[in-house]
């Protein structure tokens, strides 16, 4: 019996990778997708924490990463069992954490976030009288405290490509163009750039703006946020001057490393089976990480339908 095969791609892998997926979106929709997904084999072309959720999310089936090595310096710089005492030290808060973590992470959490509804979720945690801890984005946590005065402990890691963006350049980029210009921005990137935004919002908030946008047509949309994305948007918009905002002067290239590990070669090799299995997660491990997704997920399905 021919096993069935479904292919997840994140908008920050390359244009050709997302052509080769059943569907393509960000951290929320692949989930969802992932959730309900009636495959044996799930090829997920993302990063290993997205493999890890579809896992949890979907323990039935099989699920491969392309390559072993596409991980995420949110992960990579946070010790686990640092994370674990830090936790403990707020025994009394609500522990909210970003997607973008280990499985062991997301164990350690209360509720899981994504880009698209962080502020809700933590709004509806303060609306009920709750203290929240944010981790493992800085910049992420640092943007909501300022936003909406919050006063959060938050952990310290961050994105190493979103961290790149670099008001100076941002200052010297914009003060370049004659016309009109504009900045949109993903919330992992560092809050001087964030105050300078016209919109700031998760990777499927951004696009709908593009898609939206009724401003001039002669316009330059700077895009602070992984520039694969920028292949969508140009999609939906060949009209408008989309650039990648700049991460210091004569510079506007910002790749995810790891997310470009996903070439076609090696997600070719994993619908046919080879690459790396999502099979080292324990049942205790994924029943304990399941708790906080779902209740994000319940949360924006009630909240998003």
């Amino acid at each position: 019996m021919t096993k069935r095969v479904v292919t997840l791609a994140h908008y920050y892998t390359q244009p050709e990778i997302q052509q080769m997926a059943d569907k393509v979106g960000d951290s929320l929709e692949l989930s969802l997708y992932a959730r309900e997904a009636e495959a044996d084999i799930i090829v997920f072309a993302g990063v290993r924490f997205m493999a890890e959720t579809a896992k949890i999310l979907n323990p039935r089936a099989e699920v491969i990463l392309p390559d072993a090595g596409s991980t995420c310096s949110l992960v990579t710089q946070t010790d686990v069992a640092a994370l674990k005492a830090w936790r403990e030290e707020h025994a009394d808060y609500v522990h909210v954490s970003y997607i973008n973590s280990s499985a062991e992470h997301k164990a350690l959490s209360d509720w899981i976030v994504t880009s698209r509804n962080v502020d809700d979720i933590i709004a509806h945690l303060y609306e009920q009288g709750k203290k929240v801890i944010f981790s493992p984005d800085r910049n992420m946590g640092a943007y909501l405290n300022y936003q909406y005065g919050y006063d959060m402990p938050l952990w310290s890691a961050v994105c190493e490509v979103h961290d790149k963006f670099n008001e100076a350049a941002l200052n010297e980029a914009l003060s370049a163009v004659t016309g009109e210009a504009h900045l949109i921005a993903h919330p992992e990137s560092p809050l001087p750039v964030l105050k300078r935004a016209d919109y700031v919002g998760s990777t499927s908030g951004m696009l709908n703006w593009v898609k939206q946008y009724q401003g001039s047509p002669d316009s330059v949309i700077f895009v602070a946020t992984e520039d694969g994305i920028l292949y969508n948007m140009s999609q939906a918009r060949p009209d408008l001057d989309l650039r990648q905002a700049p991460i210091y002067a004569g510079c506007q290239c910002n790749s995810c490393p790891y997310m470009k590990m996903n070439t076609i070669e090696a997600v070719k090799r994993a619908q046919q089976g080879g690459g790396t299995r999502i099979d080292y997660l324990s049942a205790e491990q994924m029943d304990a990480a399941r708790v906080p997704i779902e209740r994000m997920l319940e949360f924006s399905q009630r909240y998003y339908a």
